[in-house]
């Protein structure tokens, strides 16, 4: 772990004395892990904070272009990175809170972009069935670049039941990994593609194979699993583990501290934004399944005897999953078998 993190680790550890003043005490397993989760008898509740970074740059870049907006889709992506690391804890999304700093009151003015922003964070929240409490939208001038905003929030779920409580300790040898199929490249590794878009004659407006524009596909919205996972837990489906893939791309699937091996066999086929994402940088196989999450964007570690299940209940649910491969005993690394990749447990500082 950096200097940075530990100082902030420690730090942390010492607050969790005023939890237990008021009658709670923390999991402290679920630090450095998606969300925080403290307890209070059969009550455990799960906290997170997340942002959306830069992708906002590029729908505004894009309203040049074709003069819609896209802020819904911005509303929407900002609330799922929230929520998708709030689920993975197993809790259920209750309250969020928004944070949109701006460098000043001018960016309010542009009222179509408000009201997009407004109705697709609304949407997403009412998709994860959480109400959206509130929040704060700061002027920080000389802070944040005139005409942009920075866009973030945070969550809070409770955990209804203790076999709902996801940690690390609950991954087993023999799990099988579930990887879902994401809808594109989500929120991460868009300063890159920011980068490719400048470096191209026609910027954004540059046609994929498939004939979308570059831009427009950055701009998909991201899968929200909330109601996807109260659909499996509901059906007791047991879940050992959950690593949402966002930063750091296919390596999240060892965000657990227990030394295991996880062996990929399969892999689903990248859409075809990735390959031009490639094809125009200079990154191999390895630096992009360490980048992006090349169209698999959540993994759920399963019993064996509960796969078939699962995945006929998150293809009933409307999506793509595959049963890509399986937790193993030795040395902690990921085993991307059909693109020979392997990623060690060094490459990977998230605690």
């Amino acid at each position: 772990m950096d200097p940075v993190k530990k100082m902030a680790q420690e730090a942390g550890r010492y607050t969790a004395k005023n939890l237990i003043s008021n009658g709670f005490s923390e999991i402290p397993d679920s630090r450095g892990e998606s969300a925080y989760i403290w307890k209070q008898g059969n009550i455990h509740m799960a906290s997170v904070v997340e942002g959306l970074g830069t992708k906002n740059l590029v729908a505004d870049e894009m309203r040049k272009i074709t003069g819609k907006t896209y802020y819904d889709i911005i509303g929407h992506d900002t609330v799922a990175t929230i929520i998708n690391d709030l689920i993975s804890t197993g809790a259920t999304p209750l309250v969020i809170h928004a944070y949109w700093a701006i460098a000043n009151s001018s960016f309010l003015s542009d009222l179509e972009r408000i009201k997009d922003l407004i109705n697709g964070w609304k949407s997403a929240c009412d998709l994860s069935g959480a109400s959206w409490g509130g929040g704060e939208t700061p002027t920080l001038k000389g802070i944040i670049n005139p005409g942009t905003i920075d866009l973030g929030g945070s969550a809070v779920g409770i955990i209804k039941s203790k076999k709902r409580l996801i940690r690390d300790s609950n991954l087993k040898n023999g799990d099988r990994i579930i990887l879902l199929g994401s809808s594109g490249v989500n929120a991460n590794g868009i300063s890159l593609t920011r980068a490719i878009a400048d470096r191209l004659p026609q910027g954004y407006a540059t046609k994929l194979p498939d004939g979308k524009l570059y831009g427009e596909v950055l701009l998909t919205k991201t899968n929200i699993y909330a109601n996807l996972l109260e659909k499996l837990f509901s059906s007791h489906i047991q879940i050992n583990y959950i690593s949402n893939i966002t930063g750091h791309g296919l390596k999240k699937l060892m965000r657990a501290r227990p030394d295991f091996t996880y062996r990929v066999e399969k892999i689903l086929p990248p859409q075809p934004v990735f390959s031009f994402i490639q094809n125009h940088s200079t990154l191999s196989d390895f630096e992009m399944y360490q980048t992006f999450n090349m169209g698999m964007d959540y993994a759920l570690f399963i019993p064996e005897k509960h796969a078939p299940k699962s995945l006929s209940i998150i293809k009933e649910e409307g999506y793509e999953a595959i049963d890509a491969g399986y937790v193993s005993p030795g040395k902690k690394q990921i085993v991307i078998e059909p693109k020979n990749i392997v990623y060690l447990r060094d490459s990977l500082d998230l605690r």
